[in-house]
């Protein structure tokens, strides 16, 4: 998704240090990004959603620390409009951009990208909001991480604020009291082989693995005709855990959604885990660029010695292997190994496969209506939810 073009002296200037232009959707870059995929515009067209799309170059200068004012980086971000009434909506850039400056010149290209932006945008705009995956600057520092290596998380608001303002002329860019997408993650390096996978593995992970086969789990690719079991082995994990169900159709996008014709498509597997024809467990699989993702998981009460949720785990992780991914994101987990935290036992299932934790800055609103801005902050707190 990241092209360096070199330009000598004479031969080209640009004397904006960012330019952004409108793109076609069936054009926006390959990236191991799902969220940022021509494939997800399709999905989130089908759930409502108006995706929009933009191409835009930046000298380096701009964004790293290179003193040439000739050298340029190009990239794109998918944006998703979502209307909260007749003439107002958000532009949600989930997992966006995926350039990632120098953290001390993060802010001022956050400001000027939102401020061009403003002007390619419908009349309507109350925010931009950026779902940012770029590491977390208090993940990076040492004294955020306690003595047995624990991060710590980041300060409260303020001083989040205050820190990738830092550079910008308006100080406008604004923390959200939650993410949306996942802000913790833990990627699993593919480049491995299986052997070496096995081995980086906690022993009970990989016991528990081969308890799975050892007592029978088959673990099947699906399609559209089983996704009512996929639903009710959902339904069953939401209920249990305490949240929010979204429809059957939300699914249905995601697996009928097509990008073939596309710069950046993505494969999607519905994988169920079962034992004597019963399914225990299932989950999407989401190959992009040289990543793959688990998007989606669910798993039955019953019969959980059998460890269903391993075998399947272990072998979307063997399809992504071989389908050519170097690593594997297993989207979301607690910050921390913190018994109180609702994603804790995601925590402990997923860090036991061996990947590394990933701490990134989450959400961040750029408001370009003030007053718009506030009353929907207002809502937001009082629905205790997103709209996006």
């Amino acid at each position: 998704m990241i092209f360096l073009l070199a330009f000598f002296a004479g031969y080209f200037r640009n004397d904006m240090s960012l330019t952004v232009s409108k793109k076609d959707l069936k054009e926006v870059f390959r990236t191991p990004i799902i969220q940022q995929t021509a494939f997800w515009s399709e999905v989130k067209k089908q759930q409502g959603f108006l995706p929009t799309a933009f191409d835009f170059k930046t000298e380096n200068s701009f964004i790293f620390d290179e003193k040439s004012k000739y050298t340029y980086t190009h990239g794109d971000l998918l944006v998703l409009i979502q209307y909260i009434n007749r003439t107002n909506y958000i532009a949600y850039v989930p997992y966006g951009p995926e350039i990632e400056p120098h953290e001390e010149n993060q802010g001022k290209f956050l400001e000027e990208l939102s401020e061009i932006l403003r002007s390619y945008l419908p009349k309507g705009c109350i925010l931009i909001r950026y779902d940012l995956a770029w590491k977390s600057h208090w993940a990076k520092e040492e004294d955020s991480f306690d003595e047995t290596g624990q991060w710590l998380g980041p300060p409260e608001k303020k001083y989040q604020e205050f820190r990738l303002n830092f550079n910008t002329a308006n100080w406008n860019l604004r923390k959200t009291n939650s993410d949306i997408l996942p802000s913790n993650t833990i990627f699993l390096d593919l480049k491995k082989d299986q052997n070496e996978l096995l081995g980086s593995m906690k022993p009970k992970t990989r016991y528990n693995i081969n308890v799975s086969f050892r007592k029978g789990i088959t673990v099947k690719a699906a399609g559209m005709d089983k996704l009512d079991v996929w639903y009710a082995l959902y339904q069953e994990t939401a209920v249990r855990n305490k949240i929010t169900i979204n429809n059957i159709d939300y699914f249905r996008t995601v697996l009928a959604a097509r990008a073939e014709d596309s710069s950046s498509p993505a494969e999607v597997q519905l994988l169920i885990a079962e034992y004597n024809n019963v399914p225990l467990a299932a989950m999407f699989l989401v190959i992009s660029g040289n990543r793959g993702t688990y998007l989606y998981g669910a798993s039955s009460s019953s019969n959980r010695n059998l460890m269903a949720t391993y075998a399947l785990q272990w072998e979307a992780i063997r399809i992504a292997r071989g389908r050519g991914c170097i690593e594997y994101d297993f989207f979301g987990v607690a910050p921390k190994a913190d018994i109180s935290h609702p994603l804790y036992g995601l925590y402990k299932f997923k860090t036991g496969f061996g990947g590394k934790i990933h701490h990134n800055l989450g959400c961040w609103d750029y408001p370009l209506d003030q007053d718009g801005y506030n009353h929907l902050l207002a809502t937001e707190m009082h629905s205790q939810g997103y709209h996006l």
